[in-house]
């Protein structure tokens, strides 16, 4: 008999470059033994230099895609990555409302890792009003951190009084700030308002390209609460996951080095 895969269900941007986005979160769920399911709010023209353009979908095809999934499989964890505009936030809050969804993880995609800007001004009061409410896990990086709490994040001190500040200023189950634009440490602090304070540990990883770090840790982090693991338990899992990514990360000919999303099943590890 086969095993029975949770279904997990991203609702982001695409990467033409295949590094981020829907298609490293499909590599994700994929590597972790769940089902991937995909509502595209965004087409993107992108390498790993840059976006070059942006075409949003209409709100009324995401709306669709969602009920699509939703009314075809039982789905077992969300996560959001790239939504672009508040109009396309509004119907993605109202559209998983209907559906009583347990397991949220929010990816605030703000920007690229290049710099370009993936979502509209109004488009972050939008996440932060009707989305963050809803969700169970959210994953900030340090820039979008500083904008959310308006405070400035250079050290590890920093970045705990800011998970402080945004578990204070926003109603989540769990923050998770990750730390991978401080230069001297791989350390993500996270908590809530019933979660003590701790750390996710791992070396830096030098030498490789990290575009879609972020994305693959939340959609890591959603694949095992998929799977049944308590909160703690996925972002520790999450962690060692994106951590062994990127240390046995994929060679290009071009001379790049790459996350690789199937680093598990090439080690022999279930």
């Amino acid at each position: 008999m086969r095993n029975i895969l949770p279904v997990v269900l991203t609702i982001a941007g695409s990467d033409s470059g295949g590094g981020a986005g829907i298609q490293a979160d499909l590599k994700t769920f994929s590597s972790l033994g769940t089902f991937g399911t995909t509502v595209i709010t965004a087409i993107t023209s992108q390498n790993l230099e840059g976006v070059r353009s942006i075409q949003a979908v209409k709100a009324d095809i995401v709306r669709d895609q969602i009920e699509s999934v939703f009314d075809g499989f039982k789905v077992n964890a969300v996560k959001t990555g790239m939504l672009f505009s508040s109009e396309i936030i509004e119907t993605v809050a109202e559209t998983i409302r209907k559906y009583d969804v347990e397991n949220l993880v929010i990816d605030p995609v703000f920007a690229a890792t290049s710099g370009s800007r993936l979502i509209e001004d109004d488009g972050i009061e939008a996440l932060t009003e009707e989305l963050f409410p809803m969700a169970k896990v959210i994953t900030p990086n340090i820039p979008e951190a500083e904008f959310l709490t308006g405070m400035e994040i250079k050290n590890k001190q920093q970045m705990t009084e800011a998970l402080e500040a945004l578990i204070e200023l926003y109603p989540a189950s769990v923050f998770v700030l990750k730390g991978g634009h401080l230069d001297d440490a791989a350390i993500d602090v996270y908590g809530g308002k019933s979660l003590a304070v701790n750390e996710l540990k791992s070396d830096k990883v030098t030498g490789v390209n990290n575009h879609g770090s972020g994305c693959t840790f939340a959609s890591a982090v959603a694949a095992y609460l998929a799977h049944g693991h308590e909160i703690e338990e996925s972002l520790n899992l999450a962690k060692n996951f994106i951590s062994g990514a990127l240390r046995n990360s994929l060679g290009l000919e071009q001379g790049i080095n790459l996350i690789d999303h199937f680093w598990r099943s090439e080690k022999g590890i279930h």
